[in-house]
């Protein structure tokens, strides 16, 4: 383009932009842009997470192997923690305040251990679930990869670790009285639920702590409180005998409670249906699938956050 100016010379402008007048976002869907480390959609991400399964299983496996290995008893550490830590709630529990009231002993100790191993397995989930992002800011700023893969790796890590754990149940209620029998079996399904329930928190807890780090002080306070309403050292309903029915049954309805219940009454003999909440099995296939497709979507909702700040 090109104009006389008054002293009669010729001047050239250039022509305007074509681009000229159009806002960021507009120029973005023109020229098909994209905010870098932008959220996928929900499908995307469950695709994108699927196709990180080899990543995510050896991560847990690499986890689980470092986990001990500074000491000198290596893995055993994996089955001695629990067992120690049942062995300590029968002295204070079982031997001074006899919390096995109304159960013998060779019903008690089994009891008493499932609940140890099984709650321990939500309790290591949810912690390790509560660092997965702010303990691993290193990977989560250098790779690109879906950011639910650490808090599913850190599940899968738990899980791992209570198989091991759980041959040394199986000694235990042997030991005591109660065979292998068909509803052993149930356990599997057992777990199954539990791990999606586990995960679907750790994803809660892991978007928590990534924005706010001081949460890994202060979950240990909350897990210990939910651990003493759960029923792990005593049977709630026995406990309660006397107190209103809803609270006993407002207990047992909690997650942790159901699962280990479940877990006890597959595996040990003296431990009847009648120790069960109604409907226990719709109550532990609700909490699994709300709490991890919960857990997922909001976790998904902060992808693009994580590592940033």
């Amino acid at each position: 383009m090109s104009e006389t100016t008054h002293d009669g010379t010729v001047a050239v402008t250039a022509a305007p932009s074509p681009d000229e007048g159009l806002t960021a976002a507009e120029l973005a869907a023109k020229y098909g842009l994209s905010v870098s480390g932008a959220r996928p959609s929900l499908g995307s991400y469950v695709r994108q997470l699927w196709g990180r399964r080899h990543f995510i299983l050896a991560f847990s496996q690499a986890k689980l192997t470092a986990q001990y290995s500074q000491a000198k008893l290596g893995q055993l550490w994996q089955v001695a923690t629990p067992l120690l830590n049942a062995a300590v709630y029968f002295l204070i529990f079982g031997l001074i305040l006899h919390a096995g009231r109304g159960m013998s002993k060779d019903v008690y100790i089994p009891f008493l251990v499932t609940g140890v191993f099984v709650f321990t397995f939500t309790q290591s989930s949810v912690m390790s679930g509560v660092r997965a992002i702010s303990g691993n800011l290193g990977l989560v700023r250098a790779l690109h990869f879906p950011r639910a893969s650490l808090p599913v790796s850190f599940s899968l890590q738990q899980l791992q670790q209570l198989l091991f754990s759980m041959i040394v149940l199986f000694v235990v209620a042997i030991g005591f009285g109660s065979y292998p029998s068909p509803s052993w079996l149930l356990i599997v399904p057992v777990l199954a639920l539990q791990f999606l329930f586990n995960t679907g928190l750790a994803m809660i807890v892991a978007r928590m702590g990534a924005k706010t780090p001081d949460l890994a002080q202060l979950m240990p306070f909350l897990l210990r409180t939910w651990m003493y309403a759960s029923g792990v050292m005593f049977s709630i309903t026995k406990m309660l005998e006397g107190r209103p029915e809803w609270i006993a049954r407002l207990l047992q309805v909690n997650p942790a409670a159901v699962y280990m219940d479940l877990v006890r009454f597959a595996l040990i003999d003296g431990y009847g249906a009648s120790n069960l909440p109604p409907h226990v099995w719709a109550i532990a296939l609700f909490w699994a699938v709300a709490v991890f497709a919960g857990g997922f979507v909001y976790f998904w909702k902060a992808e693009e956050r994580y590592g940033r700040g």
